[in-house]
């Protein structure tokens, strides 16, 4: 029989995940496109990569500081100051007509990016150690819900502005916008919920901060593994949209169905099967399913073979990538008309789904272990940490796998992520053995 204790109050938990789901809208808008976006003004794929790299560099500066100040000062405002920040590089972005500029709009959205560390602490106040990985799982959920939504938008708005990039990038600033009407109006605070009166001891994050926590044996472990399953996973992320148009020709309509199909299958995932999977395995179990799954989706995605899909056109894929805005040609070679076929689509299409499993998965799971080995009043900060982590491996990442790309070939980089997930899974497994 559940107790009470056992059961997840989803009303009290309502708010933050529609602000999270509204907030992620403009983020998974603009995500299948950034690739294409940048390539629009000559940049190759080590260049992309760094592009990629810009705004989990400034989050691992930015995010950290602002979970350590979200234990002292609340949830709240420092969700309401990193959507205003997320707001403000989603305008530039629209506006932005050089390379220079959509770096710009990277930085200034990076560094005040605390908004899932943040609403990761807010779920943290919301539930308990029982129903914690099912909470977080929930924010993995929303991710997923936003990554079906915001492609499908992102479709339907490049179809109606005929292929205007600036157009999704206005679109997301809306969505952003939103996001921040939502959390003034409905987000009560929640840190005192935990602890009435507590008040935090801690100084603010600084990066010793960081050296403490990975000197912590247990902790240590976990940040670890957050930190090298995010370099492999967040390197197919950033650098998915290009590999699927050097591999299969696809442009930013197709890929962003690749994104519908994935997101839907995270929704399933960490919607319903991750707290079930918790409640009967358990988290560490959790942890090796996921790197077991990305690592097979991963290595698969690298076998894809360069067939395009069967409505390919070259000449047209290479307009829409270029658009009006290009001073010289793409640098990114696609495939040619005479091999087009559905066996690449299928191929890609069924890697997919052991990583979308993996991928979702892992960072509720590691993410509730992490919460689990804190004190009840370090539990922001230690999820900032723990972001700021993530951050630093989705810095690493995107430029890893745009110099294999740039220098070894589309398939490199997603056979050494392979590979660093193979490595942590044998690790994982002597670790609980």
């Amino acid at each position: 029989m559940t107790t009470l204790e056992e059961k997840l109050d989803f009303k009290r938990l309502a708010p933050v995940l529609v602000i999270v789901l509204v907030d992620l809208l403009g983020l998974s808008i603009i995500i299948p496109l950034m690739p294409l976006y940048a390539a629009r003004y000559g940049a190759n794929a080590l260049l992309i990569g760094l592009l990629g790299a810009a705004y989990p560099l400034m989050q691992f500066l930015g995010a950290p500081l602002l979970g350590r100040l979200s234990d002292r000062f609340g949830r709240r405002p420092i969700l309401l100051a990193s959507q205003v920040g997320t707001f403000s590089g989603f305008l530039l972005l629209g506006l932005a007509n050089s390379l220079p500029l959509l770096f710009l709009s990277r930085v200034i959205d990076g560094l005040s990016g605390a908004n899932i560390s943040t609403a990761q602490a807010v779920v943290a106040d919301l539930t308990n150690e029982k129903t914690r990985t099912q909470g977080l799982g929930l924010i993995g959920a929303a991710f997923g819900i936003g990554f079906i939504l915001g492609p499908i938008i992102a479709f339907a708005v490049l179809l109606a502005s005929g292929q205007n990039y600036q157009a999704v990038a206005f679109t997301a600033a809306f969505f952003s916008l939103l996001s921040i009407l939502l959390t003034f109006f409905w987000l009560p605070e929640t840190r005192s919920l935990r602890q009435p009166g507590l008040k935090p001891q801690k100084a603010p994050f600084t990066f010793q901060a960081m050296w403490q926590a990975l000197r912590h044996p247990q902790m240590g472990i976990l940040l670890a593994l957050m930190f090298f399953q995010q370099v492999a996973f967040g390197g197919y992320e950033q650098m998915f949209s290009l590999f699927a148009l050097n591999r299969l020709g696809m442009g930013a309509r197709d890929t962003s169905g690749l994104f519908v199909l994935a997101g839907l299958f995270i929704v399933v995932v960490q919607g319903g099967l991750i707290g079930r999977w918790s409640k009967q395995k358990g988290d560490r179990w959790l942890v090796m399913l996921g790197l077991g799954a990305l690592a097979i989706g991963l290595i698969g995605t690298a076998l894809t073979p360069q067939i395009p899909v069967p409505w390919y056109n070259r000449a047209a894929v290479s307009a829409e990538v270029s658009g009006k805005a290009a001073l010289q040609p793409i640098q990114v070679s696609l495939p040619e008309d005479n091999r087009a076929g559905w066996l690449g689509l299928v191929w890609i299409l069924i890697a997919s789904f052991p990583a979308a499993l993996g991928g979702g998965v892992l960072q509720p799971a590691l993410n509730s272990l992490i919460s689990k080995s804190a004190a009840p009043d370090e539990i922001g900060g230690i999820l900032g940490v723990s972001s700021g982590f993530l951050s630093a491996a989705n810095a690493i990442a995107p430029l890893f796998y745009g110099f294999l790309f740039q220098w070894l070939g589309a398939s490199a980089p997603f056979l050494a992520g392979g590979g660093i997930l193979v490595l942590l899974w044998l690790l994982m497994r002597r670790q609980t053995a």
